[in-house]
C-alpha cells in the first residue's frame, strides 16, 4: 500500500450502531488484503436517514454499508439495484457512483449460504425452517431457495406476514408458510432463526419437536461472549449441531468489501480471531 495512496472512506450507518463489529471486520480485510481504505460506523437519525446518506455522500465516502433500522430505506433511496436487492426488498451495500448515483445490493443472503457451506451444512434436498418474517429474513430467503431445497418452511407468530412473504418467493421453490403454533411434530434437517426474539436473549415460541437428533440450528443473531439463546435451546433439544449468525456476518461483509473493492477477503481466519479476542 502506497503511503501517497488516498485512503477511500467507508463506514456503517444504523441506529444503534455504536456496537457494531463491521469497523474492526473490515480493518482486519483492508489488512489482509493491503487495500487503502478507512471503515467507522456512524449513527443516523431515525427520521433522517435520506438525508444523511446524501451528506455522507457529498463527503467523499465511497460506499456504505446499512443495518437496522434502514435496510429497505435504502432500497427506496437506490438509483441501481442489484438483482439480489430487487428481490430482497433491502440493500445492506451502497456504492456511491461517479456520475452521483447510488448502487444498491445485499449481501445478507450470500453471506448465510457461505457460511452454512463453511459449517458443512447442506442445503439442497433438505428440509428448512426459517423462523420470522421480517427483513432478516426476506433478505436470505432467494439464496437459500437457489440451493434446491427439499422445501422451506417459513413460520412466524402471525400469518399475515409470512404467507405474503411465501408468496413473493414460490416462483424460486418450494416454499410454504404456517404459524408457529401450526408446527406439529413435523421434524426439521435446518431450523434456522431469523426472528427479533434473540434482542431480548428470547427464543421464538416453536415447539421443542421441530428439533431431531439429525437437525443443524442456526441463529442469525450473533454473540462473541456467549451462545445466544437459541443456541443454547437447541443443543439442550438434542440438535446435532447449532451455530450463531457470527459468521454471516464476516461472509456478508467480505461480499460487500468485494463489491467495493474486486477483492475477497479469506474469512475463515477472521472469524476464527473474532471468536478468540
Amino acid at each position: 500500500m502506497s503511503t501517497s495512496e488516498q485512503a477511500a472512506r467507508y463506514a456503517v450507518v444504523g441506529n444503534p450502531v455504536a456496537h457494531s463489529l463491521s469497523p474492526r471486520i473490515h480493518a482486519r480485510f483492508a489488512e489482509q488484503t493491503g487495500q487503502a481504505l478507512s471503515y467507522g460506523a456512524i449513527e443516523i437519525p431515525l427520521e433522517d436517514f435520506s438525508d444523511g446518506i446524501r451528506d455522507l455522500q457529498s463527503q467523499g465516502f465511497a460506499g456504505l454499508n446499512v443495518t437496522v433500522p434502514f435496510k429497505r430505506e435504502a432500497w427506496e433511496l437506490c438509483d441501481d439495484l442489484s438483482a439480489r436487492a430487487e428481490l430482497a426488498g433491502a440493500v445492506n451495500t451502497l456504492s456511491f457512483m461517479p456520475d452521483g448515483s447510488i448502487a444498491g445490493d445485499n449481501t445478507d443472503g450470500v453471506g448465510l449460504t457461505r457460511d452454512l457451506r463453511a459449517n458443512r451444512v447442506e442445503i439442497s434436498r433438505r428440509e428448512i425452517l426459517v423462523l420470522g418474517a421480517g427483513g432478516a429474513v426476506r433478505g436470505v430467503l432467494g439464496p437459500l431457495l437457489e440451493h434446491s431445497p427439499a422445501g422451506l418452511t417459513l413460520a412466524n407468530r402471525s400469518p399475515e406476514k409470512a404467507f405474503a412473504l411465501a408468496r413473493d418467493f414460490d416462483s424460486l421453490g418450494n416454499i410454504q408458510a404456517i404459524t408457529f403454533d401450526a408446527l406439529g411434530d413435523r421434524e426439521y434437517d435446518l431450523v434456522i432463526n431469523g426472528t427479533a426474539a434473540g434482542l431480548g436473549n428470547e427464543v421464538p415460541a416453536i415447539p421443542d419437536s421441530v428439533v431431531a437428533e439429525h437437525t443443524v440450528c442456526y441463529d442469525m443473531m450473533y454473540s462473541v461472549n456467549a451462545a445466544t439463546a437459541f443456541v443454547d435451546w437447541s443443543l439442550a433439544r438434542g440438535a446435532a449441531r447449532a451455530f450463531d449468525g457470527l459468521g454471516m456476518l464476516v461472509e456478508q461483509a467480505a461480499e460487500a468489501f468485494y463489491i467495493w473493492r474486486k477483492v475477497r477477503p479469506v474469512t475463515a481466519e477472521i472469524i476464527q480471531s473474532l471468536r478468540q479476542a
